[in-house]
């Protein structure tokens, strides 16, 4: 059983910066991918980036240029480094980590971005 835990959400300007943390716990295999999601009210929960143990990245088309992941693999930790933020990154992020075909998740951390 994996447990995620999430921070570094918070309320910035349009055009600010913010950095999100994933620490994973209780894993004594290697979690092959994590990343984060979001899910903005009234809308689906949507894959903003994602990492590999293998070190290959995947983003979301809204976010490319803007947004960096990254990982920790001693630390089982997950980053993402929010640059450039718009009024529609406005959303609850998802920390995800998928291991042995099985997907896990955080509690979320709201991230609101003011105009």
């Amino acid at each position: 059983q994996v447990q995620l835990v999430e921070s570094g959400g918070g309320l910035v300007q349009a055009g600010g910066s913010l950095r999100l943390s994933c620490a994973a716990s209780g894993s004594f295999f290697t979690i092959n991918t994590m990343g984060w999601y979001r899910q903005a009210p009234g809308k689906r929960r949507e894959l903003v980036a994602q990492t590999t143990s293998g070190g290959s990245t995947n983003y979301a088309d809204s976010v490319k240029g803007r947004f960096t992941i990254s990982r920790d693999s001693a630390k089982n930790t997950v980053y993402l480094q929010m640059n450039s933020l718009k009024p529609e990154d406005t959303a609850v992020y998802y920390c995800n980590a998928i291991q042995l075909g099985s997907a896990y998740w955080g509690q979320g951390t709201q991230v609101t971005v003011s105009s």
